[in-house]
């Protein structure tokens, strides 16, 4: 008779701490959760707001500027739009900017047109070239850097979700834990 109340008892203080590390659990998890949403909304926000201050806009459907096979296929679903997103940066930069520096000096990177400028100083046409890869590889850049962030904002998002989703399963199995330890 002794040994079914000792396993009684040790059976509900195994409950008993199982159910109380499912209360500690879900709410470490219910505010992971909500860390991972504030960094979602900060990065996202954050992004949108750089973005719409620089007033970039895709052209508008049927442009010439869309015409082209290395842009339109990326570009054609954000016609006419303002940039504001991570997506929306990330092709602007990779289809619209990088195709026209291509064209700048026959396809020469900054870097390499820039050597070729330091050993012609005098050429203005050389140098007008450099002016133009910087510019347009910074601003390629920063979009870039806008996509990235806005990835990882994405991605505090998706562990958000999963910790509110986590948090709501153990919280179940937490409650079911009470409701066994008054059953033992």
């Amino acid at each position: 008779m002794a040994n079914s109340k000792t396993t009684a008892l040790s059976r509900k203080a195994v409950d008993m701490i199982l159910t109380s590390f499912g209360v500690v659990a879900t709410l470490a998890l219910i505010v992971l959760g909500g860390l991972a949403w504030w960094a979602y909304s900060f990065t996202t926000a954050n992004v949108h707001d750089e973005l719409a201050a620089q007033r970039i806009y895709f052209p508008p459907a049927g442009s010439p500027a869309l015409a082209s096979s290395d842009v339109g296929p990326y570009l054609n679903k954000y016609a006419g739009q303002q940039l504001l997103t991570g997506p929306q940066a990330r092709a602007y930069a990779n289809h619209f900017i990088a195709v026209h520096l291509t064209k700048v000096a026959g396809g020469q990177t900054y870097s390499e047109a820039s050597t070729k400028a330091m050993a012609a100083p005098t050429d203005a046409k050389l140098q007008g070239q450099v002016n133009t890869l910087f510019k347009g590889e910074a601003l390629r850049g920063m979009l870039l850097n806008a996509y990235a962030f806005w990835t990882i904002g994405y991605i505090a998002q998706l562990a958000a979700m999963v910790c509110f989703a986590a948090a709501g399963a153990l919280a179940v199995l937490t409650l079911l834990g009470f409701w066994h330890m008054t059953r033992v």
